[in-house]
């Protein structure tokens, strides 16, 4: 008989790559992990996983039990929040997960607002990009994912940030994000305000700072429109690198504007772009969940926090 535990055990191991990484993000021992795996082994009656070399890899059969565990976890989350809802939100629990610019931007206060309604409801946080955290929803390992996607248009595949598809999920619209250029002080094109944008192709021509990949891609559809493709010097995730790169007249940059909003613009100036393109920014749960009320209250308190 197949055990859920062992189940979790597989899906870690083959997330993780190995039987010492997967103990280490179970919090167990590598004995412990070989042996329950010997023991899931034992029950399906074929081997799940191979050796090739140092790594770990997953059998034809491994592959198969992975894809269903991870069906059979999230339903099992869901039920789990469900009974967890019957004692009231007391016992709720909301796993949430969120790309780097709303941890700083949304997260704080949407979580403040919720201890103040309900101190007994148990929030914990997990930073990823979008593609990852929606994957982190369907795979059962969060209630909440923070994401975002660019309009049709952007870039198709949801892996480069463009228009994820969403329509297995209960999605919650948050906020259009703008997209913004960032010069150094005294740029040419700086001071420019809402009657006078920056047209991209103004800007064929300069050394480019890009951000995250999904940005990134965006980025470089909307050069190619312009007509040129940007020499970009410098990537990082890092956004306020990003800002602190072009503050030292190393290049320019085309940032989300609420990352603009967490991150000190000494040295730079910030002007509005042609073609503009904003960013939709949703709160997403699963369907079987939308109605647990931790959750349900988790993603008011998002909308709230935006409205303020």
């Amino acid at each position: 008989m197949i055990e859920v535990r062992h189940l979790r055990v597989l899906r870690a191991v083959a997330r993780a790559g190995s039987y010492s990484a997967a103990a280490r993000e179970l919090g167990l021992t590598q004995p412990a992990i070989s042996q329950q795996m010997k023991a899931l082994e034992k029950s399906v009656g074929t081997p799940l996983v191979a050796r090739v070399g140092r790594e770990t890899r997953l059998t034809e059969a491994g592959e198969v039990l992975t894809r269903h565990a991870n069906g059979v976890l999230a339903g099992l989350a869901a039920a789990e929040e469900e009974l967890a809802a019957i004692a009231g939100l007391s016992a709720g629990r909301v796993r949430l997960v969120s790309f780097p610019t709303a941890c700083s931007a949304l997260v704080p206060a949407a979580v403040a607002r919720l201890r103040a309604a309900e101190p007994g409801v148990r929030v914990s946080l997990v930073e990823a990009e979008p593609p990852e955290a929606v994957a982190m929803l369907r795979a059962g390992e969060c209630e909440v994912a923070l994401a975002f996607r660019y309009p049709d248009g952007a870039p198709a595949d949801a892996a480069a940030g463009g228009c994820a598809d969403w329509t297995d999920l209960d999605v919650r619209p948050l906020l259009e994000d703008r997209l913004v250029g960032v010069l150094p002080a005294g740029h040419r094109l700086a001071g420019r305000g809402e009657e006078r944008p920056v047209g991209l192709d103004e800007l064929a021509g300069e050394q480019w700072i890009a951000g995250c990949p999904q940005c990134r891609g965006q980025l470089v559809e909307m050069c190619a429109a312009a007509g040129f493709a940007p020499d970009i010097d410098f990537a990082t995730d890092d956004y306020p690198a990003v800002v602190s790169l072009v503050a030292t007249g190393l290049g320019v940059a085309v940032l989300p504007e609420m990352a603009m909003e967490s991150v000190r613009r000494s040295g730079v100036e910030v002007v509005p772009v042609v073609p503009s393109v904003r960013r939709e920014v949703a709160a997403l749960t699963l369907p079987g969940l939308a109605q647990v009320p931790a959750v349900a209250l988790m993603m008011d308190q998002f909308a709230a926090a935006v409205a303020e």
